[in-house]
């Protein structure tokens, strides 16, 4: 047995590392919690999750876009919204978020070191104090990687921060553009195109690939599309970017963006989106036994560790699906491992959320996917226009949508589009979780009115379709 100085080591303050090093301290286990930025949060709470889902509430109450099915398009709550506004919530959520995950490391003695973090060997990891302290290494018996990701930048394209930008820089914009293109219609792509075009931008979005969001059930994605289509939002799917130039004319600065197709695109801002790289760049991997691959993701097996037992990985930095929600889990599960306590946890049955706008939520399995592996199935749907909760939040264009197996009658997923969509998905994910049947929600009575009756109206629906 080895004296080591901690039971447990966790590179990385986010999501992932947060849950993971306050698990540990629940086992009663010596934790040490390193962070190279000078606040705690990752990407999560500074830059990325809490941020933009902040703006984009924001956005949505400024403007007024959820009332204008009722009060027409022209309403609006605040004339010349200008990014002070968006960002005065912003800043007040960010604090608020830092000083409660503060807090709870603290309660559980959770010790946070600033510093940035390297291997020295599998068992032995060197902390460079960011406040000038020097180097100090340290022994752990357990590591936990949860150093997330950052964007990803080409090298041939001339970032400013101010005319050609990545998510992580959209806080420090001196101003909203009038126009607006988005290269790289994934997740991130998709939610600032939507909340930018919800304040009138007139947004250009970009991809590769010939649909939008591939992992999405088609039909959600198909309304999502026609949705942005709605608020003038351009989509050039299929095309790929071949340069991107600023330049300056009589109308001020601007960019343009050249397609390999031939076409160009002349926009105030480019905001670049084509994904993340995980952040392992400066952990000396190979001291430790481990090696990353070309985007700088780890490789973990269904326990979250790596080729190395006593060393795992969480988070965005092991890839998809790289939310906030099932990171933390993924950090419980991790360290639950690492110390032999039992877990029950279905990974299958996470749910996503996808805070476009409208939003997108979904749990289970696509239709799609039952296709593609010949499980028979009929589907139940539920338009929000049907439900009185829908007209009185004016929400006319939501829609749920059940998934069943057409002989069992057993739910296989559930997928949503439209307000609140990611907390409505949770009463399917504990359908799922039993392993329940469409009947459930048949005899189910839910509050009147609420959105929840989608539940309710979606089954009769599917009961319906299979002549009953």
């Amino acid at each position: 047995m080895h004296n080591f100085e901690y039971d447990l080591v966790v590179i990385g303050s986010g999501p992932a590392g947060q849950r993971a090093a306050i698990q540990g301290a629940k086992l009663d286990k010596r934790v040490a919690l390193v962070e190279r930025k000078a606040v705690i949060g990752g990407v999560c709470i500074n830059t990325g999750t809490i941020p933009s889902k902040t703006l984009r509430e924001a956005v949505l109450h400024l403007s007024g876009y959820r009332e204008r099915g009722l009060y027409g398009a022209s309403y609006t709550v605040k004339q010349n919204i200008t990014m002070d506004d968006l960002l005065f919530r912003t800043d007040h959520v960010i604090r608020h978020e830092i000083d409660v995950t503060r807090h709870q490391l603290m309660r559980n003695r959770v010790e946070v070191l600033a510093a940035e973090a390297s291997f020295v060997d599998p068992h032995t990891v060197r902390l460079n104090y960011v406040d000038g302290r020097g180097l100090r290494d340290v022994t752990t018996a357990n590591v936990v990687v949860a150093t997330g990701t950052n964007a990803t930048k080409d090298e041939h394209i001339p970032f400013d921060e101010r005319r050609i930008f990545i998510s992580d820089d959209i806080l420090r914009l001196d101003r909203l553009p009038r126009t607006l293109t988005v290269i790289g219609a994934g997740v991130i792509g998709c939610e600032y195109a939507s909340i930018f075009a919800a304040l009138g931008v007139r947004v250009t979005l970009i991809d590769k690939r010939p649909r939008l969001l591939p992992f999405v059930d088609s039909e959600l994605v198909e309304a999502l599309a026609y949705h942005m289509r709605q608020n003038r939002v351009t989509l050039r799917l299929g095309e790929e970017v071949g340069g991107i130039e600023p330049f300056e004319d009589e109308h001020g600065e601007r960019v343009r963006i050249h397609l390999v197709s031939g076409k160009q695109i002349v926009t105030e801002k480019a905001l670049h989106s084509i994904g993340r790289t995980g952040a392992t760049r400066k952990l000396n991997l190979p001291v430790a036994g481990l090696e990353a691959d070309s985007r700088g993701r780890l490789k973990v097996n269904s326990h979250y560790q790596t080729e190395v037992p006593h060393i795992y990985a969480v988070g965005d930095v092991i890839g998809f699906p790289s939310l906030a929600s099932t990171s933390m889990e993924q950090g419980r599960l991790a360290v639950c491992h690492a110390f032999g306590v039992e877990t029950n946890s279905v990974p299958e049955l996470f749910p996503y959320g996808i805070y476009t706008i409208p939003e997108i939520s979904m749990v289970g399995r696509n239709e799609e996917e039952l296709t593609e592996q010949g499980i028979p199935y009929e589907v139940g749907k539920a338009q929000y226009r049907e439900i009185a909760r829908g007209q009185i939040i004016g929400d006319n264009t939501g829609l749920l949508k059940l998934i069943f197996h057409l002989d069992t009658r057993q739910l296989l997923g559930v997928h949503i589009i439209g307000e609140g969509a990611s907390e409505l998905v949770h009463i399917g994910q504990a359908v799922l979780t039993f392993g329940g049947k469409i009947e459930y929600f048949v005899n189910t009575v839910f509050n009147y009115p609420t959105l929840a009756e989608c539940y309710k109206t979606a089954a009769f629906d599917g009961i319906n379709r299979l002549g009953w």
